[in-house]
Order: C-alpha cells, then sequence, then structure tokens
C-alpha cells in the first residue's frame, strides 16, 4: 500500500497549487473589475471560489496529514477533519445560491435587481459559510467515533494516528453528511436549472416578456446558465463516486482502499477544474482573465483593457 501513497501525494500536491493559483485568480479577476463584483452571481462565483481556493490550501494537506499516520490530540484531528466537510457544504450552498440567483433572474426580470441586491446577496454569502460551518462541524459537538476516544481513556493515552475515519463515523458521512446535506441540495439545484431551461425556452419561442430585453435577454441568460451547469455536473460527477464508496462501505460491501484513494484525488481535483471551466466558458471571467494576464505580466495596455471591460459589462446590465 505504500507504492501507492507517492503518487497519491504528487497528486495531491499539484492538485493543491492549481486550486490555489487558479481560484485566486478568479477572486482577483472579479474583484479588480468593480462591474462584476456588483453582480449578485459573481459575488457567488467568488464565495465558490474562495471554498476551492481552501480545498487547495487547507483541505488537501490536512489529506496529506491524516494519510501520514500522524498522531495528534483526539479533538484536534476531528476538527481538521471536519474542515474538509465545512468546505464541501460552502461548495454545495454556493453552488444552490448560485442556481437560485439564475432562477430569479429569469422569473422576475423586471424586479430582479431591486429584489436581488448586492447587500442581500453578501448576506446570502455569509449564510452559506455560516450554515456551512454549523453543519461540517457537527462531529465537534459529539457525533464523533466514541469508541476511538474510550480506546485512548483506556490505554491512558493522549493522542492518535489521525485518520479521517478513525474520528468521524461512516454513519455521519452517509446518513448526514451524504444523504441530508448533500444530496437534497443538488436534486433541488437539478429541480432549479430544469426550471430555468424550461421558462427560457418557453420565452424564447414566444418572444420574450414586455420590458425584460426579449430575445437577447434569455439567450444571454441561457448561455451563462449552461456554463453554470458545467459547473454544478462537475462537481456531481467527481464529489458523489466518494459518497458513494462511503455509502458501500457502510452498508456492508469490501471497498478497496485504492478506491478511495482515487475518490478523494477526484474531489479534491474538482476545486482545480472550476476555474478553467470559469476561463473557457463565462466570456466576462475570460476577458478578466486576459486583462490581468495583459496588465501584470506582459505589461501591454492592461489598464486600458480593465476599463473597457467595467464599461462593457456595465453596459450589458
Amino acid at each position: 500500500m505504500h507504492s501507492l501513497k507517492v503518487p497519491y501525494t504528487v497528486l495531491e500536491v499539484l492538485i493543491a497549487v492549481a486550486c490555489c493559483l487558479g481560484n485566486l485568480m478568479v477572486i482577483w479577476a472579479v474583484w479588480t473589475c468593480g462591474a462584476m463584483r456588483r453582480q449578485p452571481t459573481f459575488c457567488f462565483i467568488i464565495s465558490l471560489a474562495v471554498a476551492d481556493f481552501l480545498v487547495g490550501a487547507v483541505a488537501v494537506p490536512v489529506a496529506i496529514l491524516v494519510d501520514s499516520q500522524v498522531r495528534i490530540p483526539f479533538y484536534g484531528c476531528v476538527a481538521l477533519c471536519s474542515m474538509v466537510i465545512v468546505l464541501t457544504q460552502a461548495s454545495v450552498h454556493s453552488l444552490l445560491a448560485i442556481a437560485l440567483d439564475r432562477f430569479l433572474r429569469v422569473y422576475i426580470p423586471l424586479r430582479y435587481k431591486s429584489t436581488v441586491t448586492q447587500t442581500r446577496s453578501w448576506s446570502v454569502v455569509g449564510a452559506c459559510w455560516v450554515s456551512a460551518g454549523i453543519l461540517g462541524f457537527v462531529p465537534m459537538f459529539g457525533w464523533y467515533r466514541q469508541d476511538t476516544l474510550a480506546q485512548m481513556e483506556d490505554s491512558n493515552s493522549t493522542t492518535i494516528t489521525c485518520t479521517f475515519l478513525a474520528v468521524i463515523p461512516i454513519s455521519y458521512m452517509v446518513n448526514f453528511n451524504f444523504l441530508s446535506c448533500l444530496l437534497p441540495p443538488m436534486l433541488l439545484m437539478l429541480l432549479l436549472y430544469l426550471c430555468i431551461f424550461m421558462r427560457i425556452h418557453k420565452q424564447l419561442r414566444g418572444g420574450g416578456v414586455s420590458g425584460s430585453g426579449s430575445h437577447s435577454y434569455y439567450h444571454k441568460e441561457r448561455k451563462l446558465t449552461r456554463s453554470l451547469v458545467i459547473i454544478l455536473v462537475l462537481f456531481a460527477v467527481c464529489w458523489l463516486p466518494l459518497h458513494f464508496l462511503n455509502a458501500a462501505s457502510f452498508y456492508g460491501v469490501m471497498v478497496p482502499r485504492q478506491a478511495f484513494y482515487v475518490g478523494i484525488v477526484l474531489s479534491h481535483a474538482n476545486s482545480a477544474i472550476n476555474p478553467v471551466v470559469y476561463a473557457l466558458k463565462i466570456r466576462k471571467l475570460k476577458s478578466a482573465f486576459k486583462a490581468i494576464w495583459m496588465r501584470h505580466f506582459l505589461c501591454k495596455e492592461g489598464q486600458d483593457t480593465v476599463v473597457n471591460i467595467n464599461s462593457t459589462i456595465s453596459t450589458r446590465n
């Protein structure tokens, strides 16, 4: 099994670097472009990018640490493992906020700007992280491996060999984290996006609604929504295998350790993939990335490009 640890660690380090650099670029691009920063959708994209950045900066190092047979205090191990769950929940809640934002944009286009203000958007972002913290740190409030703690007390030991499943019950991961906190929001997002596309299709066939920008408005919404759906699909593809493996293990199926390694790497890779999707599929972010690259790395007309992007986005919104 030691032969797997070297490639696993190397992959994790590469993913961590890609997560940090890619998502820093996303945060930088949105924050330096005032017109994007003022749009609710991009507030939620920043929230998702922060969660993805922390996957590289926190979750991956923790994963490597707990795979290295390090001995630390029991509650310290629970806190480290819970942090990984918090970041997953923050990503889910940010994706749900994005889906709700797109839903409101197509269902109440005339009242959208007065309803979904910048202040309310950042309040929702804060709520996403608070709720993620509450759900993710549930193990700290008692839903941890009582048998592991009892063994420590019996042996008069103050530390344990920290591994995820040594302190986090598989029942918590399956019944609470997966079936209660991950699957319902994903199903709700699927329903929301189906409603969004049905609404857009109906408006495009019927000529749109008066004052909403008719065809051009809904064409733009459809294009951006498609890009955001890709983000959701990739999240599901990358995270569901690990949860399915946990569920299989919980119900008595023997799962090879190699499969868990693949599931963990795949879940972390999702945070490195998202910035690539933004750059390829979301035109405004692509333009902002180009502006940053030209201004700070090539020193070519960067300031003019940023100004042009801001004015273009402001005009179109």
